[in-house]
C-alpha cells in the first residue's frame, strides 16, 4: 500500500479562481483523519483510503455553506483529484506533499 500520510499544499481550480488548500492526512487502515484549511474554510476531515486513493466529504463555509465531495489519488509526493460541488459541477484538485 502506498503511503498517503502527510501534509499537502493543494490548489482547486474553481469558477472563483484558484483556491488554496492545506490538507493533512493520517491513515489508519482503510480510513484517514486530518484537517483541511484554506480560503474555503477549515474543517476536520475523515474519509476512506483504498490503495493510494482518498475519498471524503468536507464542509465549505466561504462563499456559501456547502458540502464538497472529494476524491484524490496520491502518486509519490503528488496528489490529484476532483472536488464535487453539487449543482456547481466538479473542479480539479492538484497538489504536492510538503511534509
Amino acid at each position: 500500500m502506498a503511503g498517503v500520510d502527510g501534509t499537502y499544499d493543494c490548489t482547486v481550480k474553481s469558477p472563483l479562481g484558484d483556491q488554496k488548500l492545506t490538507l493533512t492526512v493520517t491513515q489508519s487502515g482503510g480510513e484517514f483523519t486530518g484537517q483541511a484549511s484554506g480560503a474555503m474554510g477549515s474543517s476536520d476531515v475523515h474519509g476512506t483510503v483504498e490503495g493510494n486513493t482518498l475519498a471524503w466529504k468536507q464542509q465549505m463555509t466561504v462563499p456559501m455553506p456547502m458540502t464538497l465531495d472529494i476524491t484524490a489519488t496520491v502518486d509519490g509526493d503528488a496528489i490529484t483529484g476532483s472536488v464535487g460541488a453539487g449543482a456547481f459541477g466538479s473542479f480539479p484538485l492538484n497538489g504536492t506533499r510538503t511534509a
